[in-house]
């Protein structure tokens, strides 16, 4: 089913006032906007060369198959972790439950000691693994895609598992529980 939508007076009204705002101006707005969409929270975590855990939050992941089992995510170039992240050959996507919003912002924030302040353990090929996480999934890195400031990465799912419970969801800005069925 195609459903085409004809923008409303608002609509049309913020997208011409885009062009005349500044970069940063436009950066703010595009970023409001693109809040609208609710995501799931995760935490991606892998081994850094030197053998240490390395994790961080992210809400950029998707599926992109089942056959074969493909998702990707993407991580900003600035990212203190970047090279971590894109050179390694495997890594554990933890999707995170609703009442884990302490662990989605410290894996957020920068130098902390964030696995000293979880229950982890090592999982398959050393990878950390985060204790009691609504979902998780092992992959091996296949392709790294460059896109504008950020670096996409597709994975083939090794393993994973579901243990269920509400998810942690994200929108304009904020943590947000799911409505009622």
């Amino acid at each position: 089913m195609t459903v085409s939508h004809k923008p409303t007076t608002a609509a049309t009204e913020a997208s011409s006032d885009t062009a005349t705002q500044s970069p940063a101006e436009r950066s703010r707005a595009l970023r409001d906007t693109l809040g609208q969409f609710a995501t799931g929270v995760t935490v991606i975590t892998t081994l850094d060369t030197a053998g240490q855990p390395v994790g961080m939050t992210v809400n950029s992941f998707n599926s992109v198959s089942l056959d074969p089992a493909l998702i990707l995510w993407s991580i900003d170039r600035s990212s203190l972790s970047y090279t971590a992240f894109t050179e390694c050959e495997r890594f554990a996507v933890h999707v995170l439950k609703g009442d884990q919003q302490h662990v989605s912002n410290l894996f957020a924030g920068r130098g902390a000691d964030k696995f000293g302040q979880v229950k982890w353990h090592s999982g398959p090929g050393g990878i950390p693994q985060l204790d009691d996480c609504a979902a998780l999934f092992h992959c091996r890195r296949t392709q790294n895609i460059e896109g504008g400031d950020h670096t996409i990465l597709l994975a083939e799912v090794l393993e994973f598992a579901a243990s269920g419970g509400e998810p942690l969801v994200f929108h304009r800005g904020r943590y947000r529980a799911l409505a009622g069925e």
